[in-house]
């Protein structure tokens, strides 16, 4: 009969280090979910009004509410792909502050009056993603380390 071999177990204590996912996945995980979500969620709200879908009305494409519906149909799109990320964010970030000043910010002067808390907290996302970029599970950062490979090889 075979021995099983017994192997010794240290103990656990507590300045045994917890085995801890890297920060830096951990962080460009995070930067993806709330790039991609932001994009989902943004791309709602132009399906709705460039579509009609999704219980929208669809609305003239010429008009404001129809310039802003392709910005968030496309933009939401670029957003999910992490594709030019930095001016498609800062461009999206324009648009939600024009469009609390514009149909918010008469309607009364704090966000929770006016219901302007959503074009705001939107705006702060894409205000983030326009200073940090699409991180590194993006398009963005394939392009990039695609170029750079090129240059190397040059």
């Amino acid at each position: 009969m075979a021995r099983i071999r017994r192997f010794k177990v240290p103990p656990v204590t507590d300045r045994m280090p917890i085995p801890r996912r890297d920060a830096a996945s951990t962080e460009a995980a995070a930067q993806a979910l709330l790039r991609a979500g932001a994009g989902v969620l943004f791309l709602q709200h132009g399906l709705q009004k460039v579509f009609g879908s999704l219980g929208g009305t669809a609305v003239p494409l010429a008009s404001m509410l129809g310039i802003a519906g392709l910005l968030e149909l496309v933009g939401g799109a670029l957003l999910i792909l992490g594709l030019w990320t930095r001016p498609v964010a800062l461009v999206l970030a324009i648009e939600m502050l024009a469009a609390f000043v514009i149909a918010h910010l008469p309607r009364g002067g704090w966000p929770i009056q006016n219901g302007g808390e959503l074009p705001l907290l939107y705006a702060l996302v894409f205000l983030f993603l326009a200073a940090r970029g699409g991180g590194p599970l993006s398009v963005d950062a394939r392009l990039t380390r695609d170029r750079r490979v090129v240059r190397e090889r040059l």
